[in-house]
């Protein structure tokens, strides 16, 4: 009789332990098909939700930091270049520079092509002056547009020049002597018509009168010279001052550079604080995905092992059961001559296509489970059965393997059974 027609009447004879071992099998395979492919959609869609994180982070930092770059901006400048004569000790007590330097310096330097780590280059002219037609003292201030950098592009000024004729007035003057906006008055004997009125500040600034350069230099008789040149600190130089310093004194060894380290650091710490939030909220999502993404995969490693012994198990037992159950049949055939290789080849392709069938059912069943019930969008859960096609076809070609493994016990133990033995006892 051929070895596959007795399979097959086995199969049909046996079908209820048939049917239980392939519910066994197609229960176990779904299992592991459905939950790797759960996994592996869940950080499929973690790494995608991580991506477009990062490039809004990304984005959103590039924002928070344009937004405290004008913030800080508004600060002011944050390095002050002053002549060597100068003493700081008359300028931290009087706030201003009553020393003076050429005014070609600050072309001199904006000229340099080392220079780069300064921007926004001010020269102004500073002192301390009787307003005799107010009877007040004042600071006088003459400044000029910001000189233009010859070999970088140059950016949107702090400070805007105040135009011959006009001038800037401090909080405190115009509250106090109740000044408006295009009023005009006397200082030094020169007429000026009041463009700006500037708000409180609680500094120095106050009590200070801004002109042109020009202006200055004409009613203080200092024609060609200033005191100081402000700048601002680039980026590239936070807390570097020895940086800025060489690089400075090496264009003007005439000068001395000092940083208004408050407004520095403020300006590092709120650029700083931008980004660093921004990447700790991404970094926490990060770890939030990974968390998860590991305390499901302890959960489908544990389960998995559990679902594989478990089919084992039963398809052992039945196959054990049912070996018990043909011991009279196995005799009988091995009396009339048929081979033990041949009875063992029954029960073991038995057992093989047990789970050929069992697998495949079991790989349909837990795809379908997924592209039912997964997370995300139809095409991307399609995609990923289609990538995981080479797993789903080893798991198919194994699932026979763990059948013949389960049953091979059963089997070994009914093929070395003594056939007069067996037929005795009944």
């Amino acid at each position: 009789m051929n070895v596959w027609h007795l399979i097959l009447k086995e199969m049909v004879h046996r079908w209820v332990n048939f049917v239980l071992a392939g519910m066994a099998v197609v229960l176990a395979v779904s299992s592991v098909v459905g939950s790797t492919l759960f996994l592996q959609q869940f950080n499929h869609v973690s790494e995608a939700m991580i991506a477009a994180k990062q490039s809004a982070v990304e984005q959103q930092i590039a924002e928070m930091e344009d937004e405290f770059r004008v913030i800080t901006k508004r600060m002011g400048f944050n390095i002050l270049i002053l002549p060597k004569a100068q003493s700081l000790a008359d300028f931290y007590a009087e706030s201003y520079a009553d020393e003076t330097m050429p005014e070609s310096y600050a072309p001199l330097l904006a000229a340099a092509p080392d220079i780069v780590t300064i921007r926004h280059l001010l020269p102004m002219l500073q002192a301390k002056v009787e307003w005799s037609e107010k009877k007040r003292k004042v600071l006088l201030i003459g400044v000029k547009g910001e000189m233009p950098w010859a070999h970088r592009s140059n950016l949107k000024p702090i400070m805007e020049p105040v135009e011959s004729g006009k001038i800037a007035v401090g909080y405190e003057l115009h509250r106090s002597l109740s000044l408006n906006q295009g009023d005009i008055i006397q200082v030094q004997g020169k007429a000026f018509e009041i463009s700006i009125l500037h708000p409180e500040r609680g500094t120095i600034d106050d009590i200070t009168l801004w002109t042109s350069l020009e202006d200055a230099q004409q009613m203080l008789g200092k024609a060609g010279l200033i005191s100081a040149m402000m700048a601002l600190e680039c980026e590239c130089a936070w807390a570097n001052l020895p940086k800025v310093r060489q690089e400075i004194q090496a264009i003007l060894p005439e000068t001395q550079v000092i940083e208004l380290s408050g407004k520095a650091l403020a300006r590092a710490e709120a650029r700083r604080s931008a980004a660093d939030n921004a990447q700790a909220l991404l970094d926490r999502e990060k770890a939030n995905r990974m968390a998860m993404g590991r305390q499901r995969e302890r959960m489908i490693a544990s389960i998995v092992p559990l679902v594989l012994t478990a089919c084992a198990l039963v398809v052992g037992v039945l196959a054990w059961v049912n070996v018990r159950e043909r011991r009279i049949e196995i005799g009988i055939l091995r009396a009339m001559g048929l081979r033990t290789r041949s009875i063992a080849v029954v029960f073991m392709g038995k057992a093989a296509l047990l789970g050929l069938l069992g697998g495949s059912l079991g790989v349909l069943l837990g795809a379908g489970l997924f592209l039912a019930l997964g997370p995300g969008q139809g095409a991307s859960q399609r995609l990923q059965v289609a990538v995981s096609l080479p797993w789903l076809i080893a798991v198919l070609c194994l699932t026979p393997v763990v059948t013949l493994g389960a049953s091979w016990v059963p089997i070994l133990w009914a093929i070395q059974q003594d056939p007069a033995a067996v037929l005795c006892e009944e």
